[in-house]
């Protein structure tokens, strides 16, 4: 008999609870670009103090890449490096991640990459619900100014959220799902893929996938 989790170990969904049941991508004001609309978005965030995370962060980390991707990656939260940098992916798994999108042929600078808390928990420890239903009306805010035709979720803690799930990620990755009407595929977070190498290869399934929903041109198809 498989004894189910605790709801501890589930704060994804939890969080999701705490703010509605499937709650609505926000719309962002049509009088403002995309690219101004966020930035009215990052004001906020830098300013925030809804959770305990704000009291220890050195800075926010708010989003990477273009206002108009039409692919979005969304992880867990700063490491170390984003909270000195303040920006998401820049240590070694955001290396990783930047590997993957040049091999997608797709520029680092094409995609839009954030994370579902903005700033760094202790120790990179998982958020916990609190923190997590603080910090995701930003994001909803941001997937409702981008509007990307595709979203990749990275790991556990995104994926819960945005689906509703508590199943393993080794059930969710590999197939879409939809959140809000926007194709959503989840994979392997590029931290755990510096631990777990050999999962590389289910990763780089799931980036074909997103390709060919992207109609882009794998490596190596050309004519």
């Amino acid at each position: 008999v498989v004894t189910p989790p605790p709801a501890a170990a589930a704060p994804p969904v939890v969080a999701r609870a705490l703010l509605a049941v499937d709650p609505p991508v926000a719309q962002a004001d049509p009088s403002l670009g995309r690219a101004a609309a966020l930035t009215v978005i990052q004001r906020e965030v830098a300013g925030c103090t809804a959770c305990k995370l704000a009291q220890r962060r050195t800075q926010t980390v708010f989003a990477r890449g273009n206002p108009e991707a039409r692919l979005v990656f969304i992880g867990e939260g700063p490491g170390e490096q984003e909270d000195k940098q303040g920006l998401p992916f820049v240590g070694p798994a955001g290396q990783l991640l930047d590997k993957i999108i040049v091999a997608m042929s797709l520029s680092p600078d094409a995609v839009y990459v954030c994370n579902v808390v903005k700033c760094r928990p202790p120790g990179n420890r998982t958020p916990e619900p609190d923190e997590v239903a603080a910090c995701t009306p930003f994001l909803l805010r941001q997937l409702g100014v981008v509007r990307p035709e595709v979203i990749v979720t990275l790991g556990r803690t995104a994926t819960g959220f945005l689906l509703g799930s508590n199943a393993p990620m080794s059930r969710l990755r590999g197939q879409w799902h939809a959140y809000q009407g926007i194709p959503l595929l989840p994979t392997w977070h590029p931290s755990y893929l510096l631990r777990e190498p050999a999962h590389k290869g289910e990763t780089w399934s799931d980036m074909k996938l997103v390709m060919q929903r992207l109609g882009l041109t794998p490596p190596g198809a050309r004519g």
